[in-house]
Parts: structure tokens; C-alpha cells; sequence
């Protein structure tokens, strides 16, 4: 927790949430300068009420669905309470999509502007997402050796019967899917790219760096490792990356 205003208490992942919707309005303001990207920055801020809906709402649901559909259908009341934790990314991004679908639809824009607009803008809410997780000590990583990983930390969180140092996967996450992705996407983003391109990249990007780092991660205790001993996190990675590599060449095929 980070601090008490009065009888209401202020949480740091909720802070980092702020932040990132405070790092998106930044950026996605000055992208809206040049043209050609087919937004302005009225579009940008009124899409900020889109896309937070977009967050809570997809975030929620995808954890629900996603990871404890069984403990939220006899409990169905618990869904609500937002306060309890628990969200998705894999969920909130799907919340995104649907958020830039109807602001796309609202506004009489193509869904591939508004997308290739928005996905670069993403990472750094990841990335405060992330460093929210870290504080608060939570989604912790798998055991490490020390000798191997001089890194490895001691989570006290952890449900351990003695201090295990793990992997800090946070701060990977924070690393690849906050700043390398961000990096590669306002590199690749930097001029006019064929419509869907954009996108593609991002879910082709985030899916393999979440693959990759949830070798790392601890699987959760009510989930555990499933089929090839991949996580519930690799599993939905996995269309991400196979979408976002279809959007790609679909883009750089389509007649211009």
C-alpha cells in the first residue's frame, strides 16, 4: 500500500495504473502531431475513456475466465470486487481491442488506424504495471540458484517453508514487455507503415516476450503448468504470436 488519504487507502499497483494512462495521454499527444497517423489529440483524449473502461473491464473478465472461472461461478459476487486483485493482461488487451473497435466505429475512423495509433502507446503501461507487481511483491518468479542468477531475490510473499531466492520475472516483464517492446515499436512506428503492420508487431512482440519470460515465472498455485508444460500466461501468448504474425504479412501483401 502505498498511502492513506483519510480512510481511503491508495495501493500502488493502482498508482502505476495511473501512471500509465498519464505516460499514454503524454505520448499519444505528441504522436497525434504528425498527420498522416489519422488521430489528433481530441482523439487522444477522448480515447483515454475508452481504453481505461477497456483495461478494468477486459483485465477482469480475462482473469475471471481466463484463471478462476470455477471459484467466480459459485462465488459470482466476487467479480466486482476489483479490491481482492486479480487481472489479466491478456484481458486487458482484449478490453483494448474492443475499446478501439468502438471508438474506431464511433468516430467513422478505420479500426487499422486507430490500432497502429494506439498499440505503441501500450508498453509503458506495461511496464508501470509491472513495476506495481514488483512492490507489491507479487507474481514472483520460479526458484534460482543464486550461483547462476546473482539477481535472484527472496520473495516474502512467497509461500515458501524456507527463503528461496527466485527470479525477480517483474522486472524481466517490466524490461522486455515495458521497454524493448516500446522501443521497437517507436522505432517501427516512426513513418508510415502499411496499415495493420503496426499491430501485427505488437501482438507478434508481446506474445514471444511473455513466452519467453514465463519460463521464468512461477505458474499459479490453482493452475499450476498445463499440456507440454507450458503456463495458462504461454498458452494464450501463443495465438497472439501466431495473429500477429499473420497480420504482418497480410499487411505487406495486400494490394496499396
Amino acid at each position: 500500500m502505498a498511502l492513506h488519504l483519510g480512510p481511503i487507502a491508495v495501493r500502488w499497483y493502482g498508482l502505476m495504473y495511473l501512471l500509465g494512462f498519464l505516460i499514454f495521454a503524454a505520448l499519444g499527444r505528441w504522436r497525434a502531431r504528425q498527420a498522416w497517423r489519422g488521430m489528433d489529440a481530441r482523439d487522444v483524449e477522448d480515447f483515454m475513456f475508452w481504453g481505461v473502461i477497456g483495461v478494468i473491464l477486459g483485465g477482469r473478465l480475462g482473469y475471471v475466465l481466463f484463471y478462476k472461472l470455477d471459484d467466480y461461478l459459485a462465488h459470482p459476487l466476487e467479480i466486482v470486487m476489483l479490491w481482492h486483485g486479480g487481472m489479466a493482461s491478456h484481458g486487458g488487451m482484449l478490453g483494448v481491442l474492443a475499446a478501439m473497435w468502438l471508438f474506431a466505429r464511433s468516430r467513422g475512423k478505420s479500426f487499422l488506424t486507430v490500432a497502429d495509433f494506439v498499440v505503441p502507446l501500450v508498453p509503458p503501461g506495461l511496464a508501470a504495471g509491472r513495476i506495481g507487481n514488483f512492490i507489491n511483491g507479487e507474481l514472483w518468479g520460479r526458484p534460482a540458484d543464486p550461483a547462476t542468477w546473482p539477481w535472484a531475490m527472496i520473495f516474502p510473499q512467497a509461500p515458501d517453508a524456507t527463503p528461496t531466492p527466485r527470479h525477480p520475472s517483474q522486472l524481466y516483464q517490466f524490461a522486455g514487455e515495458g521497454i524493448l517492446l516500446f522501443a521497437i515499436l517507436w522505432w517501427y512506428s516512426r513513418k508510415p507503415r502499411p496499415p495493420g503492420a503496426v499491430s501485427g508487431a505488437f501482438l507478434a512482440g508481446y506474445g514471444t516476450l511473455r513466452f519467453l519470460v514465463e519460463f521464468t515465472r512461477q505458474p499459479d498455485d490453482f493452475l499450476g503448468l498445463l499440456a507440454l508444460g507450458f503456463s495458462m500466461g504461454q498458452w494464450l501468448s501463443l495465438p497472439m504470436i501466431l495473429a500477429g504474425m499473420g497480420m504482418i504479412a497480410w499487411a505487406y501483401r495486400r494490394p496499396g
